[in-house]
């Protein structure tokens, strides 16, 4: 649960609808809408990209709506709702949607409170149940809100460990004060302290009402039948008249300079501007103004091959319906004053409210924004939260209001908006400034005394409701079924999947590759220079016409061991054809390399000083082996020595057909995309021998322990890691993962979760899993805490694990857990990204196209026994290496 999306839409309200009718969206027979009786919204759009569903409430209440001196009060009863609803425990909330596939969530933003779940299609009624009974009432009790009020008050600690939440709350007291805008609906450690519960339930009783909800399903559903059931369901819940709203009154910025220290490894420079607000009639004029000085081609960016800056952005941090907040961004090496590329960016800026920004660019950014709307049909719970975010927040009919919106920008708009708030006096500047640490400090091992004390958690019933729906396990007899898979040739695996979904296409490939095991001796970093060098275009093209050639039809495009085109599909080829010219023939011009080659060390000199790096280190040093290829490390001395001609040898040696897999999907038949790759991609030939990209086998580790210092953490994160005797073609991985799904992946309904959490109130998270390659695996727990419980969080893990090891799990914890893993398999198919990237990493390590099927074959037959036998032979929890970053533990 979270209580903002920083820099994504948070938006605003109006009404929206016809009252009481059913009705089609012009010219969409896959959209269905009503308002029911009790004033409660309901849209739902079919989109049958998978056998899946997202569910998703929208609640028009959020930070706005708080009382005087509880921010966090909206952001507390979002919490609330999953301690348990009317007819529904707490513990059964979590085993309903664990046992759906564990994909169910909640956020709360300025004005907006949501709650999403993704499930199989199938599962439908019982998501919908769910949501009702949060609907007719909460738990708001004084027990309940004691338990969850340490979990929330760890989740404040995390987000004041991160500096850029610390600019951007500061930013908004700067640009709001005075309106419910300048605080956070994340609340804080002394307001949950003075929350009671009563004041819970007032809350909940004033603004949970379905006349103040926006319910909206997208799916591969039946919409009008659907909308039959949410009238059963939801109609007959009572409604009320809804408090009247704050006013907001905005009032001068306060403009101001400030600087505040960071863990991060490289300065940062901000100016943010107040925009107008999703309720103006320039909002769309703002966005299309975003685009385009964040565009590669404008000045902005240019700063970057000129070698002025690590990095440079101009995005939307927040849009509320009175105004909006864009920022732009600068990345300086650690220990540069970032104040002079503070200065050339704001000049940049103001040289475009003066002199106005290219016609070309904002023709770009338009093309960019209407493709996007297409390529938003490509993922079922990304399009649900396109709709919820522009129907519950904007108060639009559906998000083709702001295409249209978008589309009548003219250049004038931009430049009138860019004129009028791209001013000195409208803007806040901040710096984020690095500040040292020191190196890993050897810790005491961990002495904890709570062995096998206590019982596995009892067994939830259901409700019947839920019980006749989820009792039964099936396994999926279908995966995302590939329309063709053959091998060209030159060596490349091709993958193809039609999906007429959108008129788009998704290219994804991937380059077997470990620069551990490919670079020579001295020379690490050279990988990291060439993948800094894409960007400035090929052979035939330099960085700003190559990049206008992709301007010019819409495409996302990256290339490197990783590369990707997005593209509409009247421009398929055309997309090809750039993404094939930048791998196969990137420019690598010399005066690029000296620059990336000096950005690269410096970014590189930081890094090795945060506590990020210090922390991951300190953890791969603890699992592997001295002399390990994983221990190889980049430094500015390494880089050093790496030439041009280190660069394109590299490349040429690595970038290799025959090790390469392409994954096409989308709105494309198989002879048509494999025409296409071939005519692009079927002159590429691989030279000599393949070279080995396996990493060898590694013996288990021994126990150890390190502390990092962070000094802006407020939190400990604590890291928990295992070296295992075990790799992914081992039998052993199958009961491994199940037994991990008894004891995360479920929320309250899991192990860790209810034990470290729900119980205890030690921490906000905990996440356990495996990773697993050809010859390695390494098992891992992490969690966040305050200092004086990483020990007592650790030995709750130590003691959940021994009973893993030592007593099976119950009947229904290895129901619950079968569930949660054969569920998961359609819920992956919910993207089209999704579904391209797990044919990616399974062609790679070699399993079949259709493994999760063979898994979830595997998963049904698993005994109890299976499970406790192969945590007992396997996981070690003495052998734990722990790596602490923060505050010391107590």
């Amino acid at each position: 649960m979270t209580s903002r999306k920083i820099l994504a839409l948070v938006l605003g309200l109006a009404a929206f609808g016809t009252v009481g009718v059913v009705a089609q969206t012009s010219g969409d027979t896959g959209t269905v809408r009503a308002t029911l009786p009790n004033g409660m919204r309901v849209v739902i759009i079919r989109n049958s990209l998978a056998p899946v569903v997202t569910v998703q409430t929208n609640f028009i209440v959020g930070g706005d709506e708080t009382p005087e001196g509880f921010p966090g009060m909206a952001h507390a009863e979002e919490h609330m709702a999953f301690r348990g609803c009317t007819g529904m425990t707490a513990d059964q909330t979590a085993a309903i949607y664990a046992q759906m596939g564990g994909e169910n969530n909640a956020d709360t933003q300025q004005n907006i409170t949501q709650y999403y779940a993704t499930v199989p299609s199938a599962d439908l009624d019982v998501a919908l149940e769910a949501q009702a009974a949060c609907l007719r009432g909460a738990d708001n009790t004084q027990e309940e809100w004691s338990k969850e009020r340490g979990a929330i008050e760890q989740e404040v600690a995390r987000d004041l460990s991160n500096p850029t939440y610390k600019f951007i709350d500061r930013m908004n007291g700067d640009m709001f004060a005075g309106t419910p805008y300048a605080h956070d609906p994340l609340g804080t450690k002394d307001s949950f302290d003075k929350t009671t519960s009563e004041m819970l339930q007032e809350f909940y009783k004033k603004w949970y009402t379905p006349a103040n909800a926006i319910l909206v399903i997208v799916g591969d559903v039946d919409p009008a039948a659907t909308m039959a059931k949410i009238k059963e369901m939801y109609g007959k819940i009572p409604s009320h008249e809804l408090p009247k709203r704050p006013a907001i009154q905005l009032g001068a910025v306060k403009s101001e300079s400030f600087t505040l220290d960071s863990n991060l490894p490289y300065t940062l420079g901000f100016i943010a501007y107040r925009l107008p607000g999703t309720d103006s009639p320039d909002y769309a004029a703002s966005q299309i103004l975003a685009d385009v000085l964040s565009s590669q081609r404008g000045d902005l960016y240019g700063m970057v091959p000129a070698g002025k800056a690590l990095g440079t952005e101009f995005g939307m941090a927040e849009e509320y319906p009175m105004a909006s907040v864009g920022f732009g961004l600068v990345a300086e090496p650690a220990g540069v004053d970032a104040a002079a590329s503070i200065a050339e960016m704001r000049g940049i800026l103001e040289n475009y409210a003066a002199k106005g920004v290219p016609e070309d660019l904002v023709d770009a950014a338009k093309r960019s924004e209407v493709a996007a709307a297409e390529f938003q049909r490509n993922s079922i719970p990304g399009l649900a939260n396109v709709w919820s975010n522009a129907l519950a927040a904007e108060g639009r009919t559906s998000p083709d209001e702001d295409v249209e919106a978008l589309k009548k920008v003219t250049v004038a708009d931009v430049n009138r908006v860019a004129k009028q708030y791209l001013t000195p006096a409208n803007s806040v500047t901040a710096t984020l400034k690095p500040v040292p640490t020191g190196q890993p400090v050897s810790a005491k091992g961990f002495g904890g005394a709570e062995e096998v004390t206590s019982a596995p958690t009892k067994p939830v019933v259901l409700p019947e409701w839920a019980a006749s729906a989820l009792d039964t396990l099936k396994v999926p007899t279908d995966y995302a079924q590939v329309s063709l898979d053959t091998t060209l040739a030159n060596g490349i695996r091709l993958i193809v999947k039609t999906d007429p979904i959108s008129p788009t296409v998704t290219v994804m490939g991937s380059v077997k590759h470990n620069s551990d095991l490919q670079t020579a001796e001295g020379m690490d970093g050279v990988a990291g220079v060439l993948d800094g060098l894409y960007s400035y275009g090929t052979q035939t093209m330099d960085r700003l016409a190559f990049q206008k050639a992709l301007d010019d039809i819409a495409a996302n495009e990256s290339a490197g061991y990783g590369f990707s085109v997005v593209v509409l599909k009247d421009h398929f080829s055309r997309g090809v054809e750039l993404l094939a010219d930048n791998e196969l023939h990137p420019a690598l011009p010399a005066p690029a390399f000296a620059v990336v080659k000096q950005q690269t060390s410096q970014f590189v000199e930081g890094n090795l000083k945060s506590p990020e790096y210090k922390t991951s280190r300190a953890l791969d040093l603890g699992l592997l082996p001295v002399g390990d290829p994983s221990l190889r490390e980049t430094t500015p001395a390494t880089l050093a020595k790496v030439t041009l001609d280190d660069v394109k040898k590299y490349h040429d040696s690595t970038v290799r057909s025959d090790l390469t897999t392409i994954v096409v999907i989308g709105d494309v038949k198989p002879d048509e995309a494999k025409a296409v790759i071939e005519k692009w991609f079927g002159d590429w030939k691989a030279v000599g021998p393949k070279p080995e990209t396996t990493l060898p086998p590694v013996p288990v580790n021994k126990a150890s322990a390190a502390n990092v210092a962070d000094p802006e953490a407020v939190q400990d994160s604590v890291f928990l890691g295992l070296q295992l005797k075990l790799d992914r073609f081992d039998p052993d991985y199958y009961p491994v993962q199940l037994g991990n799904h008894v004891l995360g992946g479920g929320f309250y309904a899991t192990r860790l979760y209810h034990d470290l959490r729900q119980v205890a109130g030690y921490v906000y998270y905990v996440n356990v899993g495996v990773s697993a390659s050809k010859t390695r695996a390494t098992y891992t727990v992490e969690y966040g805490c305050n200092a004086e419980n990483v020990s007592k969080a650790r030995a709750l893990v130590q003691r959940d694990l021994n009973q893993m090891r030592t007593q099976n799990v119950s009947d229904a914890e290895l129901h619950q857990a079968k569930a949660l893993l054969l569920r998961q398999i359609p819920l992956s198919e919910s993207s089209e990204e999704a579904v391209a990237h797990g044919f990616l990493g399974r062609a790679e390590i070699g399993l079949p196209l259709d493994e999760p099927i063979h898994a979830a074959k595997t998963y049904y037959e698993l005994t109890a026994d299976q499970v406790r036998a192969a945590f007992f032979k396997l996981i070690r929890p003495e052998d734990f290496v722990q790596v602490v970053r923060g505050p010391a533990p107590q």
